[in-house]
């Protein structure tokens, strides 16, 4: 079950059990699809927008609801009943994304699904080294899994499947135990670059341009398409696109590595800005110009929190999410308002110092995420007046009284 603690600025997410933290993982390779599979895979996604049409037509949402209403209009399709229930889960999740999306905007488009995709949780067996797929009452399809993903899947517990055209994902999970965290690391992610500020005073600045730089150019070569041929066209982008997205997540993928490698050997937890509606940031209209909005449009933030998220989970690292109020724009020594100079620097008139940008926003949320951390020590909370020379303390936990007098 997934759990959020909220305290303030102050955000943990996980997803947690009886015996400790569930970690979950996936591991993906290619395979050639025989025609069996495919009239499978073209079987589940009809399966899938009926449950969409009786969802839309009964305006129902809910796994349970929808399960009443589309189980047994499934039973025309010559599958295996499980088949029914990961066909009507998925079409509940779709569902619910199109109501999310009615709220932001009435007229968005009925959902539809168009790919071949296929879970199953119930129904498959590894056997032999090779996945065992049912298509039919004692009827089955088997897929040879390589030598990488049964090394990865050998000592864990195999959760499910998710098969496309042409790939199978198989995930898997573990129970960890959590780990009690000494201190914190916290990211601040940028288009070019990641900085990480521990509370032990280290800092470390990953170097992102060459993703910058990766994206820049599939655009460039999408942007030079003048052929009249959407067929065409289609075949560009998507070739470009896989491109894009296999060297811009290596990139990303070295960097989440480095920062949950140094967390786990310090015994740190890792916070985070909690980053929301960006895209709204720069769209058309907003006044400004195309090639910028396209650059921070392709910004991968969501895909470096995913993988630091999922990795720092599998280590038993608990993840802190941080409100972004105030991060960038305040100083992390004494509070006071910071004056932006050139070449990423800030300047503090109080403490009178010059000071990286993104190491003082990495501060910020390293001292935001102890401020308000649930096991931390009792500490002082200070707010700086830049009228005065000294720095006024604002509460001492030290001195609070263990009851409230009345």
């Amino acid at each position: 079950m997934r759990h959020c603690y909220l305290f303030g600025w102050y955000v943990f997410v996980g997803k947690r059990s009886s015996l400790g933290m569930q970690a979950v993982k996936a591991v993906k390779q290619s395979h050639l699809p025989s025609p069996e599979l495919l009239d499978l895979l073209e079987e589940f996604r009809k399966m899938v927008n009926d449950c969409i049409r009786i969802g839309l037509a009964g305006n129902v949402t809910s796994m349970k609801a929808l399960s009443k209403k589309a189980y047994h209009e499934l039973a025309g399709y010559d599958v295996p009943t499980y088949y029914r229930l990961t066909a009507i889960s998925k079409a509940a999740g779709i569902l619910r994304n199109y109501r999310h999306a009615l709220r932001k905007q009435p007229r968005a488009k009925k959902p539809y699904a168009s790919k071949l995709v296929l879970t199953d949780c119930y129904g498959f067996k590894i056997i032999d080294g090779k996945l065992r797929l049912p298509i039919r009452a004692r009827e089955y399809v088997y897929i040879p899994l390589n030598a990488y993903v049964l090394q990865s899947i050998a000592s864990y517990d195999v959760r499910s499947v998710c098969l496309t055209a042409r790939t199978v994902s198989v995930t898997f999970s573990k129970e960890v135990a959590e780990v009690e965290p000494t201190g914190l690391i916290g990211i601040d992610s940028n288009l070019d670059n990641v900085t990480t500020a521990s509370s032990d005073g280290a800092v470390k600045r990953y170097d992102l341009s060459r993703a910058t730089e990766i994206r820049e150019n599939c655009r460039q070569v999408k942007r030079g398409f003048r052929r009249n041929d959407c067929r065409i066209m289609k075949r560009l982008y998507s070739k470009y696109g896989r491109i894009q997205k296999s060297k811009v997540g290596w990139i990303l993928h070295n960097a989440s590595a480095s920062i949950v490698k140094q967390a786990k050997e310090n015994q740190f937890g890792i916070a985070m800005e909690n980053l929301t509606g960006i895209r709204k940031l720069y769209r058309r209209g907003n006044w400004q110009g195309s090639d910028y909005r396209a650059r921070l449009n392709g910004w991968s933030y969501s895909e470096l929190k995913r993988q630091i998220e999922y990795k720092a989970r599998w280590e038993g690292i608990p993840v802190f999410y941080i409100h972004p109020s105030k991060t960038s724009s305040v100083c992390a020594t004494c509070g006071c308002d910071i004056a932006e100079c050139a070449g990423r620097k800030v300047y503090c008139p109080h403490c009178r110092r010059l000071v990286d940008r993104d190491e003082n926003a990495a501060l910020n949320i390293v001292n935001a995420g102890l401020r308000f951390s649930l096991k931390g020590a009792a500490g002082e909370a200070v707010k700086g007046n830049p009228e005065r020379e000294k720095v006024i303390l604002r509460v001492d936990a030290t001195q609070l009284p263990n009851k409230p007098k009345r």
